[in-house]
This record gives C-alpha cells, structure tokens and sequence, in this order.
C-alpha cells in the first residue's frame, strides 16, 4: 500500500479521498495541513519506494523537503486553486486520473531551489508581490481567489514601493532600487497565455527577473509589454534585467518578507538563492501517455 497523505483543510479534500479510494493500492491519512509535515517524516523513517501528497502546491512543498534528496518517489494528487508544479511535469489535474497516475506511474527528476535554506518548487520573489499575496490573501475569504487577486493588483499598482537591494549573480554584481525581483525554479514564459509558466523543455535554472522601472503606470504597461512581445526582446530595454543563472545572492538594508510559492516568510538582509538539479524524485504519466485536464 502507498502512503497518501491528503491535506484536510483543501476544498477537494472528500473528492481526493474517493479518487484514491476507487483506485486502490493507497493507505490514506486525512489530516490538517500543520500535521502534514510530521506524519510524512514518521512515515520516511521506514523508506517507502512511494509516497502521495494531495493538495496545492504548499502541500506539495510541505512533503517535497521531506522527500528531496532521498530514494522515495513523490506523486502527486493536485487539489489547489493553481497546482503550478502538477501543470508544469504533465501531471493530470483531473483527480481520477490523477490518481491513477499515482497508482502507475513511471518515475522522473525535478529541480528543486533553495533560499537559505528553505526549498522551492515554482517561485520566490522579493519586494511588490509579497505585498500582492498579502492583499489578496486578506479578501480572499470575502470575496473569492480570482477577485481577490484583481482587486489586490489595483492596490498595488497604486502604492508601489521600491526596494534597494544589490544582486550578485554568479561573480557579475549590480545595485537595483526596484519594485520587485522574480526568481523562478526553470527558464520562464512571459507570452500570453501562458505567462509565468514554465518555457517547455527550457533551460534548468534559476531565473532572475530585475524591474528597473519603479513608476507603478510604467510597471504595468511594462508587464503588458512583456506579455505582448516576449521576455527576450523586453529584457534588452533598460526596463528589466534578466538572469538565467544556478545562483544568485541577493543583499538588502535590512530583513524583508519574501514569497516562497505563494507562502510569505520573513528571511534575513542576504538571500542566497541556488538551484540543485534532478534531486527530487516525481511520478509522472508513463511515456506516450496523455494527462487529463
């Protein structure tokens, strides 16, 4: 029997259980998301070649820095509003099929990031979206995630403050002021409709997005021009500097919150970013087989 662990608090929660439940082949543990991380490890110290987590991506990254680095696979049953890192390795997001995959599934490697510490799937960032999350993450309950997110980029625009940082990104160092700087775990898309996504079979590396632009009207005629024409052609303007490194150490005045996939934590005044590549091991569809939305 596989492990799964399903986070309780997630709106799919009742559906996952049944997907797992009509599949066979998995012994479920329903729990809180604060009690996800201590039954996975409990569970590790016997080495399962597999193991499932069901939720979003902060339950997928609550059990992938359980996981990385050992011998034991992690499939994954996506019950997120987003469920970037599913999306991004053609894992179904339809839940039987999911499920299913998880049951049968052939093993593959993913790159995994770090902060200090602290491992990522997707994306960290520094400065103007930290304080986005926030804002949405204060009305979301009112009024819902996709308004919420509108109302809060409204709100940011309107009030943007730019953060005064230096970037030393493998030996070449430059001073920002700077509303935000973006760190995703694989080369990234900014071309609708796929911007923010993962730039299918690109490069494995940290990439570095620098705003140099701190005017919040020019930011988001910025933000729609990297949409319209691609990153390659908006990161030679003196508007935005890009990176595609497998490290970067960022220095700031003083201690900052920082968005980790979506979490905010409150790290120190240098943030040392790195990627460490194919050291988290993932059940993906079998070869030829097509994911189910």
């Amino acid at each position: 029997m596989i492990p799964a662990f399903v986070n309780d608090a997630a709106g799919t929660a009742p559906e996952a259980k049944r997907a797992l439940e009509a599949v066979g082949g998995f012994d479920v543990h329903a729990m809180p998301p604060d009690g996800l991380e201590a039954a996975i490890r409990e569970v590790m110290k016997s080495a399962p070649p597999r193991i499932l987590i069901a939720g979003g991506d902060g339950s997928v990254g609550t059990a992938a820095r359980v996981v990385n680095g050992t011998r034991t696979q992690l499939a994954l049953l996506p019950g997120g509003t987003l469920n970037h890192f599913a999306r991004d390795h053609n894992i179904p997001t339809d839940l039987d099929s999911a499920a299913s995959v998880a049951l049968n599934g052939q093993q593959a490697m993913a790159d995994v990031a770090f902060v200090g510490d602290r491992l990522f799937l997707n994306t960290s960032s520094v400065g103007a979206y930290v304080t986005y999350v926030r804002l949405r993450e204060q009305m979301e309950k009112y009024v819902g995630y996709r308004i919420a997110s509108f109302i809060a980029a409204i709100r940011l625009f309107m009030s943007m403050r730019p953060v005064s940082l230096e970037i030393d990104a493998e030996g070449q160092k430059r001073a920002y002021s700077t509303p935000m700087v973006f760190i995703g775990v694989g080369e990234r898309e900014t071309k609708s409709p796929t911007l923010g996504n993962r730039v299918k079979d690109g490069r494995h590396c940290l990439h570095v997005i620098v705003v140099r632009e701190r005017r919040a009207a020019r930011l988001l005629a910025l933000a729609l021009e990297a949409a319209r024409r691609g990153l390659k052609r908006v990161a030679a303007t003196p508007e935005l500097d890009s990176y595609m490194v497998d490290s970067c150490v960022i220095r700031t005045r003083r201690t900052h919150h920082v968005a980790i996939d979506g979490e905010i934590k409150r790290l120190g005044a240098t943030l040392e970013y790195r990627i460490v590549k194919g050291s988290l091991s993932i059940v993906v569809p079998t070869q030829g087989e097509q994911p189910a939305e």
